[in-house]
């Protein structure tokens, strides 16, 4: 047998590609296959010449434009694919757009995941490069690829260059939510409200503030599943397309290597993720969406693991909406490099976990230090010494978290402050049943809303919304923001944006749809908060709580609008909550699909 090279399958075994191009064991087929992939100009040489033929998962259209330049990315991942002695095939994915995509791009994470689970089983790929950017497709790509379990290197697209307004950085997403307060307290007007969201978002990429987008391509790089900095670059830095060819490179040398998801996507990889993501700050969005990518690779992780390996982690990023900086600066301080580099010091990582480049965590990030301490703060002298969150229990709810990295100090001194209750705070609730209940009712005078009263919003979960809803961060009614209260505690069964600087309680589960505590929930009712003890309660009787159960039982228990589309209505049959990663549950029983999948059934 020929000494095994870069441009030839690995010793002793075949690519996958060849199955479809180059099996004499059944010539008919291989003529089938070929003849068609041959008509835009691919010759019958190159693609049985033994060399991988490596998919590009393409995640940027016009209707994604945090992703769009992804499509000019891609020819400098086709050069490093060709470079490297592979053959690239590039295909479009379901297009995920978090600021585009009705009633919500979540809905669409699951049929996305689905749809590259299909092209990677039953097309003659033997590895991929995962496209990501905007928020909801980098799990769709990770947690396919832990499904498939072929070869992946992910490249993310990078953040937006820094918004200004005024002379201030003005953040992408946390420019709208402050904007919103403005315009409620009568400060600004429409079009200056429209002038500032638009300032924030100045170039291509996707968020510049560390939201959901940020967060998911900085985890996938903390989980070994991109190569080291990748995460950071701005994209219109010519370090973007730089990146992008390596990654082109290193996709040829994982098939040749046999590099697969299930070799680095361990227990320590998830674990190095909950922390780093406590460091950066991150979304309170990750949780749901790395829980779903261990779910489909087969490591049991829960909600819980989020409070025990990342509660007391400092924050190290001063970055928007829990500091002051964007993206940029970010970068040019050093990126996850840097923060891994911190916590690595400090021994809060798994050092040895592998990564994409085939080096551990700690051999790509030994040399990594930060270049601005006020950026990427030591260790020892961190912007909070516990920035991660808090997962709290009660009848309210199963679950659901708070991010503490963003409690500011007045919401602290107004709520967590009593010295007779420290870190507790009571007040009655008064309860919408959706968004749009919300919007149109919350400057209604009746419900007697004060600085004590609790917002909550149920009905925005996985089921009930579909898909569940970024909602739950509420700002208070006009006549409280013109008097300087610009926070209310919020609770609900949905989402946030990860660019929300609101330290609500989120991801309620189960949700009220699922028959959560959240849907026995009465305006009026008195409600309880105790961060000390992790607990959430109704202050009611059990007996009063088991009747409210038994007359919504009774009534068909809690109502939702009807599913629009075909896929609305399938998500909503099979989904599972935000504290399960909201996966579609018959979809995780397929593991390591390509190798226990055995090879897909001829076409003809």
């Amino acid at each position: 047998m020929a000494k095994k090279s870069k441009t030839s399958a690995p010793r002793g075994k075949s690519l996958r590609s060849q199955l479809w191009f180059d099996n004499p064991e059944n010539p008919g087929m291989t003529a089938l296959y070929l003849e068609r992939y041959l008509n835009f100009g691919l010759t019958s040489k190159e693609l049985r010449s033994g060399k991988p033929i490596v998919g590009i998962a393409q995640t940027g259209s016009d209707l994604s434009p945090c992703n769009r330049h992804h499509i000019e990315l891609a020819h400098r991942v086709r050069e490093g694919i060709r470079s490297a002695g592979g053959i690239a095939f590039e295909f479009p994915m379901h297009p995920i757009q978090e600021t585009g995509k009705r009633p919500t791009a979540a809905l669409d994470r699951n049929l996305a995941y689905l749809g590259l689970v299909e092209v990677l089983y039953g097309y003659p790929l033997d590895g991929v490069v995962l496209m990501t950017g905007c928020d909801k497709t980098t799990p769709a790509c990770l947690m396919a690829a832990a499904t498939v379990n072929l070869p992946a290197i992910v490249l993310s697209g990078g953040p937006m260059l820094n918004g200004w307004w005024k002379g201030e950085r003005c953040g992408s997403g946390m420019a709208v939510w402050k904007a919103r307060e403005e315009l409620a307290a009568g400060r600004i007007g429409d079009q200056e409200f429209l002038e500032i969201a638009s300032a924030s978002a100045p170039s291509a990429g996707h968020c510049n503030t560390m939201g959901t987008a940020s967060t998911m391509n900085a985890l996938a790089e903390a989980l070994g599943m991109s190569l080291p900095g990748c995460a950071a670059i701005p994209a219109p830095y010519r370090e973007r397309g730089q990146m992008a060819y390596e990654t082109g490179v290193r996709a040829v040398e994982i098939v040749h290597e046999d590099l697969k998801p299930s070799d680095i996507l361990t227990r320590k990889a998830f674990e190095n993720t909950i922390i780093a993501n406590s460091a950066i700050g991150g979304s309170t969005n990750a949780p749901v969406h790395i829980n779903a990518i261990a779910r489909h690779i087969g490591v049991n992780l829960t909600i819980e693991d989020w409070e025990k390996h990342g509660y007391d982690v400092p924050l190290l990023v001063n970055m928007q909406p829990a500091g002051k900086y964007l993206g940029e600066e970010y970068f040019r301080a050093g990126g996850l490099p840097a923060v891994m580099h911190e916590l690595m010091k400090a021994k809060r990582i798994h050092a040895d976990a592998l990564t994409i480049n085939g080096k551990t965590m700690g051999e790509n990030v030994k040399r990594t230090q930060s270049q601005d301490a006020d950026v990427i703060q030591p260790y020892g002298k961190p912007m909070k010494k516990q920035a991660g969150f808090l997962v709290l229990k009660g009848n309210l709810f199963d679950s659901a978290i708070m991010k503490t990295s963003v409690i500011s100090e007045d919401f602290h001194k107004r709520y967590l402050s009593n010295p007779k209750d420290k870190n507790a705070f009571e007040g009655r609730a008064v309860v919408f049943d959706g968004p749009e209940d919300y919007h149109h009712r919350i400057d209604d005078p009746s419900l007697k809303i004060d600085q004590n009263t609790m917002l909550f919003v149920r009905g925005v979960g996985a089921i009930g919304y579909p898909g569940s809803a970024e909602v739950v961060n509420m700002q208070p009614p006009a006549a409280l923001i013109k008097k300087g209260i610009m926070s209310l505690p919020c609770i609900g069964d949905g989402r946030q944006s990860g660019t929300s600087g609101s330290p609500s309680i989120l991801n309620a589960s189960p949700e009220a749809a699922a028959g959560g505590g959240l849907a026995l929930l009465k305006t009026g009712d008195r409600v309880r908060i105790d961060l000390n003890k992790g607990s959430a309660d109704i202050l009611i009787s059990k007996a009063e709580l088991d009747q409210r159960r038994a007359a919504l039982q009774k009534r068909g228990g809690y109502r939702y609008p009807a599913s629009q589309t075909p896929w609305q209505e399938i998500q909503r049959g099979m989904v599972d909550q935000l504290a399960d990663g909201m996966v579609l549950k018959p979809a995780v029983k397929y593991q390591r699909v390509a190798q226990r999948g055995g090879v897909p059934r001829d076409n003809h």
